[in-house]
């Protein structure tokens, strides 16, 4: 199955399905001498585990992080990382049905178009625990960036119709609540939203943003792989993303040019601009300004209510789905985003270095 693998100097290739034997992650490229342990890992793992509050699947999963390889002593070797986190509480039965027909919002038919065959157990490669292994290597390069002064702030910015307010904003709220938003008004709000949905056998979106800081300017290349484009392709990667914007993203197309644009300043000894429509990002690469984007995350599939669907013969009919299924994607998604975005930056930073002779000579001559 191609695809499976993301990054070309930081390269990482997940692994696994939903209810196979375990997932995980082979990271090739991370440079020797980073202090790694499991604890690095389980920290983001433990951000998107299953389980944490009624507003998550009730599947109950460890997500221990059990490093293979790459490590010596504490410290990376220079060579490939492998990850392993094995699944414990497969009910594979909930699925037995699914194999006779097509679930709306689901990959089935088209695993079905392109390989005649699929593993219909909670969705195999398509299911969401796939992304155990993204997060895992995000924590890696996360660990990198930190030790460069790069940093992330990911949270909830909204859920269904209830978005929090910059007036409220507080960074401490995040990990309070289980939504990760950092607006206590809004969260109680969002829940009782869930609540609303949940009873009715329905299930909600929501918006994720991101904002990360300490970025040196000139990162990212100019024409295909502009920093943008390879953020959109990482996040656009997640299965449950429809949307991505930058910036001030779709509100620029109603904007005037006098108003869309950034002005520059020379600010605490350094170019600066007044304003950050652009988040961050200008021709391709990092302005020097805090990177910032938005990823619209789609209501989960799987819900209990009555839907109309077909079976593989064509035949049409009702399901409704059982097992264990969040009533929203979004909390346990922050994590999967950070960590994609921190996969491409480190990524396009690791390209970076080639760019100017001084970078080759500063490494190699004496």
């Amino acid at each position: 199955m191609a695809g499976s693998s993301f990054g070309s100097i930081f390269q990482v290739t997940t692994w696994g399905e939903s209810h196979g034997k375990g997932v995980g992650a082979v990271i090739d490229g991370c440079p020797a001498g980073l202090s790694l342990c499991e604890e690095d890992i389980q920290r983001f793992l433990d951000r998107r585990k299953p389980g944490q509050s009624r507003f998550s699947t009730p599947r109950k999963e460890s997500d221990q992080a059990k490093i293979l390889s790459g490590v010596f002593e504490g410290k990376t070797t220079g060579t490939p990382i492998s990850i392993l986190v094995r699944n414990e509480n497969q009910k594979s039965g909930d699925y037995s049905e699914i194999a006779s027909y097509y679930r709306p919002g689901h990959a089935d038919y088209t695993f079905d178009a392109k390989y005649g065959f699929r593993d219909y157990r909670g969705g195999g490669r398509s299911s969401g625990r796939e992304t155990i292994g993204r997060v895992a290597a995000g924590a890696v390069a996360s660990k990198i960036l930190g030790e460069m002064g790069i940093r992330f702030l990911t949270y909830t910015r909204s859920i269904g119709p209830v978005s929090i307010s910059g007036q409220y904003f507080d960074e401490a709220e995040i990990s309070r609540n289980p939504l990760y938003m950092p607006d206590a008004d809004a969260a109680a709000k969002a829940q009782e939203y869930l609540k609303q949905c949940m009873s009715e056998k329905d299930s909600s979106g929501g918006v994720i943003e991101c904002v990360v800081t300490g970025m040196p300017a000139g990162i990212g290349e100019t024409v295909f792989d502009k920093l943008d484009a390879v953020l959109a392709k990482a996040i656009f990667s997640i299965g449950a993303v429809k949307g991505f914007e930058i910036g001030s993203g779709f509100a620029s197309a109603a904007m005037k040019g006098s108003e869309n644009n950034d002005a520059f300043l020379f600010r605490d000894g350094r170019i600066a601009k007044e304003t950050n429509h652009a988040g961050g990002i200008l021709g391709g690469m990092s302005d020097g300004s805090p990177i910032i984007f938005r990823a619209a995350i789609k209501p989960t599939p799987s819900i209990a209510r009555t839907q109309h669907t077909v079976k593989k013969d064509g035949t049409p009919t009702e399901i409704s789905i059982q097992g264990r299924h969040d009533p929203v994607i979004v909390p346990r998604a922050v994590v999967v985003v950070e960590s994609m975005a921190a996969l491409a930056i480190l990524d396009l930073l690791m390209t970076g270095m080639t760019s100017r002779m001084e970078n080759l000579k500063k490494i190699y001559l004496p």
